[in-house]
């Protein structure tokens, strides 16, 4: 299958070849599906705090002894889904037609005033013409204008305040120092990049660090960390043979944002809170989202702290009504529900196995139509239940129980994550053993106008956690303001 100019290639990427035979293997066979055994509401499964439970868990964050914390902000990639309606309203104008009044690009250019990034002297006073929507789209796309359809999101402009314009990577370091700070004043922040981007990072974060840590009395620590090459997946064709470029080269790919977790695995601090590039809202409505991050952060260090004391319990007396308590605590907070074991010694060696995992305590928003992967209970291959987050791909559309439990799904997961990543002697886990790797998921593509198959890792927040302690939150609607397309700056969360 692969000649010897293939396998240099392969090893020239960090990657060993037995890796890209299994991937595929993964694109004959497919991946298994979930076995879904209900959907995670707040009946079971998702925690719903009263206000002061909220306080208390964040109380609890504020006092609690934390070995490091740090913000890790996916951040990969360029902002062209982004501006994909734009692109194709672009594309229709430039062609001599126009666009009817309730199309995404006549939207944009006619509230383009509305828009942090909008500038009289580029923009002009909007006009009801086709000459004016082509104009506009050009200046907000193309290179001779902002070249906003080639840029990360995390350079774009999104907020407008009196006084300045924040870019989303700004509203990052705004929020950090507001919940992640640490005692002596400092704030470390971890944000995946790609390796073009890097210049337009570092002068983004350049333009305001100085006024943001004289203003706010806080010192930024900031790392810039790129998705490993290796972890790019190899892409077939629609015969599940490897995909050849015209020249011949074998076409890797992006492996998603699964990826992800060997950035995670690198991190240093015990305390991780996790949230996209693009899922920040104008300052006003920091207080919400602050006070919602410290009680993730508070309920996942006390779920810590619980485990732990279980685990050190474990260590000095195994007794069977220790082990009865810990079945019973596992089965009530995380759905973990275990297989009955005869055998004393079986039966502790699972259970520590159980709790000597990585925690992730993950916000859950009640569905109300946005994306975002689904919390669920399933049961994994020991047998035994668990809390996982799963993307629609992930569940078989042909099985009316699996579809019965998503039409009965209540909430979704906006990807705001709280992790903690060192065990109860203070050693930092290697996440990389706990990735579910039959959780990954195919996808069709295209390249130069051929079809593809592309493989994507099991997801940061799917399967590269599945092997973790998980707990579900709700968390307030308020907190979710992703910006998905540019038309979502338009929402009240992010305007003044």
């Amino acid at each position: 299958m692969f000649t010897e100019k293939d396998i240099r290639q392969i090893e020239a990427r960090g990657t060993e070849l037995r890796q890209v035979e299994e991937q595929i293997e993964h694109f004959k066979k497919g991946f298994p599906w979930m076995k879904i055994v209900a959907p995670a509401t707040p009946k079971r499964g998702i925690r719903v705090l009263t206000p002061a439970e909220a306080e208390s868990a964040a109380a609890y964050y504020r006092q609690a002894d934390i070995h490091g914390k740090c913000k890790f902000v996916p951040a990969s990639g360029a902002a062209s889904r982004m501006f994909k309606d734009m692109f194709s309203g672009l594309e229709k104008l430039e062609a001599g037609e126009d666009l009817p009044a309730d199309a995404p690009g006549a939207r944009f250019a006619a509230r383009i005033k509305d828009f942090a990034f909008y500038t009289p002297d580029l923009f002009g006073e909007p006009q009801d013409t086709a000459a004016y929507r082509r104009d506009t789209l050009r200046k907000l796309l193309k290179e001779d204008g902002l070249d906003y359809g080639a840029k990360p999101k995390g350079v774009l402009k999104f907020h407008r305040y009196a006084d300045e314009i924040r870019t989303s990577i700004a509203e990052h370091l705004v929020e950090a120092q507001d919940y992640m700070r640490n005692a002596d004043g400092s704030c470390n922040l971890v944000v995946t990049i790609s390796p073009e981007h890097r210049s337009l990072f570092e002068a983004a974060v350049v333009e305001v660090l100085p006024a943001y840590e004289a203003r706010y009395g806080v010192h930024y620590d900031i790392t810039f960390t790129y998705q490993d090459k290796a972890t790019d997946t190899i892409a077939v064709d629609p015969e599940n043979k490897p995909f050849r470029t015209a020249e011949g080269a074998l076409l890797f790919r992006p492996a998603g944002h699964g990826a992800l977790i060997y950035n995670l695995n690198q991190v240093e601090s015990e305390l991780v809170s996790i949230k996209n590039i693009d899922n920040v809202a104008h300052e006003k409505l920091l207080p919400a989202t602050s006070l919602y991050k410290q009680v993730l952060m508070g309920e996942a260090l006390r779920l810590r702290d619980q485990i732990f004391t279980y685990l050190r319990k474990l260590d000095e007396a195994p007794a069977e009504v220790l082990c009865d308590e810990i079945e019973a605590f596992l089965d009530t907070a995380l759905c973990v529900r275990m297989p009955a074991c005869q055998d004393p010694k079986v039966r502790v060696d699972r259970l520590r196995a159980k709790l000597n995992r990585p925690i992730r305590v993950c916000g859950m928003v009640r569905n109300e139509g946005e994306p975002g992967g689904g919390p669920y209970v399933i049961e994994g291959k020991d047998g035994c239940t668990s809390l996982q987050i799963l993307e629609s791909v992930q569940i078989n559309k042909n099985d009316p129980e699996a579809m019965g439990a998503m039409s009965h799904a209540t909430h979704f997961n906006p990807v705001d994550l709280v992790c903690i990543l060192r065990d109860y002697k203070g050693g930092r886990f290697n996440l990389l053993a706990h990735v579910d790797p039959e959780a990954g998921f195919m996808s069709s593509k295209s390249y130069q106008g051929r079809e593809l198959k592309a493989l994507e890792l099991p997801g940061l927040w799917n399967g590269a956690m599945s092997d973790w302690n998980t707990l579900f939150v709700e968390v307030p609607l308020e907190t979710f303001n992703p910006v998905k397309v540019v038309l979502d700056l338009l929402r009240p969360a992010h305007q003044a």
